[in-house]
């Protein structure tokens, strides 16, 4: 944001503080749009909230039916020309909102600064209050748009958030170790690999580095990408770790590991001294200590938890996957989203 000077062109003979008077009432302006634009949001939706609720008790009192929908979308709108908004399919949104979320308070505390849209999205593809109210609020606390949201939901991120197997209880603080413990999930989904299965590390991190905004995404909040085989000198000998990130809430280094084969206990040594290395070389002095995570095709749970049990270095390990079909209950794989179609929503909302 440039500053007016007070000595050139039209501020000529100004104050010397018209600047920054400038600048603060600019600010001022800012803050005060943003909010006349989440109050209007919140007003839509209570309103919503409140057209859904005299529906939804019209119908348990008397028998409503969709005739009668379609004929009340046509009188609001011929009474309200200029508003948008009251078709009958969003009038049963509306009402389904007011179903889905039966305590106005409730909705007005917690829910009402999230866009129509993202409503909608939380309706037609959640399946539980539960996991209704997860996607709603880290939509919020993350600023998803609607296609990322859309996204996430498909890719079942909330039964995947969490679980990495990991050492990070003991070799983190405890301000810490919740947060990192959730920034991991497993599994990892990379869909955007297709359906080839690759054979070596250097195609699979070489898909990711072509995709990494897709890559970032899976992710999550805070991951900045680094560097792709970054070098580091240990003795003699060069090591290059394979995917380098910066975690900016953590405020610590990140080393990803990938395998193409199943987890093998040496892979933690391995990792372990990428970890020492970028302590000692990468790490600025204001930084905390580096984070190690091991991505694998499989793994045992069980030789997981045993290699990391006496490692002091904070390690995560997790599966890595294109497809979530062979993970999830049967019940569940028809809602899943294609390749394609999981490409599509991600196109539409750049």
């Amino acid at each position: 944001m440039s500053m007016p000077r007070p000595d050139s062109g039209p501020y000529l003979g100004l104050p010397t503080d018209y600047g920054q008077l400038f600048l603060e009432i600019k600010r001022r302006i800012q803050r005060t749009r943003l909010r006349t634009v989440l109050a209007a949001n919140t007003a839509m939706i209570l309103l919503y909230w409140d057209i859904g609720s005299l529906i939804l008790d019209r119908q348990d009192k008397e028998g409503w039916g969709a005739r009668v929908i379609d004929r009340l979308a046509s009188d609001i709108r011929g009474a309200f020309s200029d508003i948008r908004g009251m078709s009958p399919r969003n009038l049963k949104y509306m009402r389904a909102f007011a179903a889905a979320w039966a305590d106005r308070r409730f909705v007005q505390e917690a829910l009402a600064q999230i866009p129509w849209y993202h409503h909608i999205a939380l309706l037609e593809k959640c399946r539980t209050f539960d996991e209704r109210l997860w996607y709603a609020r880290q939509s919020l606390a993350k600023g998803w748009s609607h296609s990322i949201l859309s996204a996430q939901i498909r890719s079942r991120v909330h039964e995947r958030q969490g679980k990495a197997i990991s050492n990070f209880k003991r070799a983190l603080p405890s301000s810490d170790s919740d947060m990192a413990s959730q920034i991991f999930k497993d599994p990892y989904l990379f869909d955007f690999l297709g359906t080839a299965d690759p054979r070596r590390e250097s195609e699979v991190e070489q898909a990711l580095v072509s995709h990494v905004q897709r890559f970032l995404l899976e992710l999550g909040t805070g991951f900045a990408f680094v560097g792709r085989q970054v070098l580091i000198e240990v003795g003699n000998r060069d090591f290059y770790i394979d995917l380098l990130f910066y975690h900016l809430q953590l405020r610590r280094y990140v080393v990803i590991e990938l395998k193409a084969v199943p987890f093998e206990p040496a892979f933690v040594g391995q990792l372990n001294l990428y970890l020492s290395a970028a302590d000692d070389l990468l790490k600025h002095r204001d930084d905390k200590s580096t984070i190690g995570l091991l991505l694998c095709r499989s793994k045992d749970k069980l030789v997981a938890e045993y290699a990391l049990r006496d490692f002091k270095k904070p390690i995560g390990v997790a599966d890595w996957e294109t497809k979530l079909l062979g993970k999830l209950p049967k019940e569940l794989k028809s809602s899943l989203p294609t390749v394609e179609e999981i490409e599509t929503e991600l196109t539409q909302g750049r």
